[in-house]
Parts: structure tokens; sequence; C-alpha cells
């Protein structure tokens, strides 16, 4: 009895990718609009999460600032009422999220709370950026030997 290789087609072909397009876009056309944005939230938090541990050298650099905006968008609100909402000036939540003013417990916690993150998250966005640009730095390397401390003291 000869036995036929099952060739990837038979199983994945543009039909089935299409039956399994339209069956996606009925259920999610099914779902409430409530359950439509946890949906979207958990996506942001998804990404958030993906980009905290993916360790490529050629990632594109997110900033605090990239994840609230995905968040502000889903909910439909600005990032002078989130400001508002956290007690802050605009300004002053925008140098944090950019990155101009370090993260601080406070607004971490403001941050995870209003976005049903761990706090955690956000340091590490924080913390991933920075390596990135040290990573960046290294390969200058040379400019900074001049601070090895055998320049600033006599040997003995």
């Amino acid at each position: 009895m000869k036995t036929k290789e099952i060739q990837i087609e038979d199983i994945w072909n543009d039909k089935k990718r299409e039956d399994a397009k339209k069956a996606i876009l009925l259920h999610s056309s099914k779902q409430s609009k409530e359950r439509i944005l946890t949906n979207q939230l958990l996506s942001i938090q998804y990404k958030l999460e993906d980009y905290i541990q993916n360790e490529s050298d050629d990632v594109e650099v997110l900033k605090v600032l990239d994840f609230v905006k995905m968040y502000l968008k889903v909910l439909k609100l600005t990032k002078k009422e989130l400001a508002t909402y956290f007690g802050m000036e605009d300004s002053n939540l925008h140098k944090y999220l950019t990155g101009v003013r370090k993260l601080n417990a406070e607004l971490v916690l403001k941050l995870s709370c209003f976005s049903h993150t761990k706090p955690e998250y956000w340091y590490r966005v924080q913390i991933k950026n920075e390596l990135i640009e040290l990573n960046k730095e290294k390969k200058n390397v040379e400019k900074y030997k001049k601070y090895d401390y055998r320049n600033l003291v006599e040997a003995v």
C-alpha cells in the first residue's frame, strides 16, 4: 500500500484561508462592544510584553508614550485628559512619557492601574530603551577610553 505524503497545500490553501477569515469576521461581528474593547486592550498589553521580551538588536524603539497613545486611541481619550485624570500638567506628563524625565513610582502605578498592566512593565520599557541606547553608543567606545582612571592617577 502506497501512502501519499501530505503537502502543506492540502491543509492550508487559499480557500481554507478565506474560510477561516470569514469565520473570524463572523465571530467578531457577534462580540459585544465591551468584549471588543477588552480584546483591543489585551492586544496592546501583548505588544507591550513582546516589546519588553524582544532581545533582537534591530527592534524598533518604542517609548512609553507610544504605548500610552495606543491605550488612549482605543479608549478615545486625549493625552491632556489623561494628564488631568492623573492630576498633572500635560507638558509634565509628556516629559515622562517621552523619556525626558525618568518614570517615578507614582506615575508608574497610575499607568499600571489605568492600563491594567503590571507596574514593572513600564519601568522595563524605560530600561530597555536605555540599554538600546547604551548598545548603540558602545560602538563609539574609543572616545570613552580617555576616561580610564589610569589617565587620572599616577601609576604606583
